[in-house]
């Protein structure tokens, strides 16, 4: 891997040369609600070192509400015209956390990775240009270490951002990621940088709150009693019973991808099909053609989310755990049944 090295105070020189071919996103502070939001912006107003955003990129490949096409239907001539709607601009990640990105992978994954590829996702994918930013401290939600997600990425990007001192080294992971280092003249670092970057990184992970560091082999067990269905019913029940099936679990998680089609009739004749996001925790997720609902009972919907995050099957779909450890679900769930937590209660089902 070729490494390079730039001033603090030059690095968003890299976004604004990414303006020139993309439509630049990064990490913006509202300054009303102090929260961040990853979002369409002058590389000027991008802060890397703001915390993860609330809401995770997801829907810059992803969209929450898309219309895939437009169609019309002559019912004399029965002659259907069908137009394909979404074009996508190219776009720059820049500042993008390693958990975030994880959410990214596993969404090539499922859109892309299997028989059927997603021709709208694929659009938004290939006209996008990555820049990771490392986590040299953590936040208070975060669980990473103990999913493999973070605080480093490893893979996927076109640069990778570690701050060391007054610099931050630059990695390239991609032949553009590399050009257009070249081409902007960086100076090339030598291998004593990875070695400061990795005790940047160890460091970064000596500071993580104590849950998550406790949870990590933790992890691993609550994987194998999902995936062995060695959890009992009563435990599902009373997760479900916190569950105010709000979804906000799903619309914040970065790796989610479940969605729902919908036709709309237009005043002119045509219609058009929409994509919009779904949620495992509403009632009519699961309902079928003639009212029959296979998961209508609340916990059997928890169990299945938390079956889609933590069981052996899913990872072999992903190639990795389906939850990143971004400790999103804990901060937005009103009934404190976020991922961290359902690891806790199935540590005291085992410890009684």
């Amino acid at each position: 891997m070729i490494m390079f090295l730039i001033k603090k105070s030059d690095v968003l020189e890299i976004a604004k040369e990414l303006g020139k071919e993309y439509q630049v996103l990064g990490p913006v502070v509202d300054t009303d609600s102090g929260q961040t939001f990853f979002e369409k912006t002058e590389p000027e107003l991008i802060q890397l070192k703001a915390p993860i955003p609330s809401v995770p990129p997801k829907y810059t490949v992803f969209p929450q509400i898309e219309t895939l096409m437009r169609y019309r239907y002559d019912r004399e001539s029965k002659a259907v015209e069908i137009r394909e709607l979404y074009e996508a601009k190219p776009k720059a990640l820049f500042g993008l956390r390693s958990c975030d990105l994880s959410g990214l992978l596993c969404l090539d994954r499922f859109f892309l990775g299997q028989e059927f590829v997603d021709e709208a996702y694929r659009v938004h994918r290939k006209k996008m240009f990555i820049v990771t930013n490392t986590c040299v401290t953590p936040f208070k939600n975060c669980f990473c270490v103990c999913t493999d997600s973070g605080p480093a990425a490893e893979e996927g990007y076109d640069l990778n951002l570690t701050e060391l001192d007054d610099v931050y080294l630059v990695e390239a992971g991609s032949d553009k990621g590399r050009e257009l280092a070249e081409r902007m003249g960086l100076e090339k670092a030598d291998e004593s940088y990875a070695v400061k970057k990795k005790e940047a990184v160890d460091k970064s992970v000596s500071l993580f709150e104590e849950f998550a560091t406790d949870s990590k082999a933790w992890i691993s067990r609550v994987m194998n009693r999902v995936t062995t269905g060695f959890i009992r019913e009563d435990v599902w029940e009373y997760i479900g019973d916190q569950c105010f099936e709000c979804g906000a679990c799903t619309f914040v998680c970065p790796s989610c991808s479940c969605f729902n089609i919908v036709d709309v009739n237009n005043a002119d004749g045509s219609s058009e099909r929409l994509r919009t996001w779904d949620s495992c925790s509403y009632e009519g997720y699961s309902r079928m053609a003639g009212g029959h609902n296979p998961r209508k009972p609340v916990e059997d919907r928890r169990n299945k989310r938390f079956f889609c995050k933590l069981s052996y099957s899913q990872m072999k779909k992903y190639l990795r755990p389906g939850c990143v450890g971004c400790g999103r679900c804990a901060w937005v769930c009103p009934g404190n049944i976020g991922l961290p937590k359902v690891v806790e209660y199935v540590r005291r089902e085992t410890h009684k």
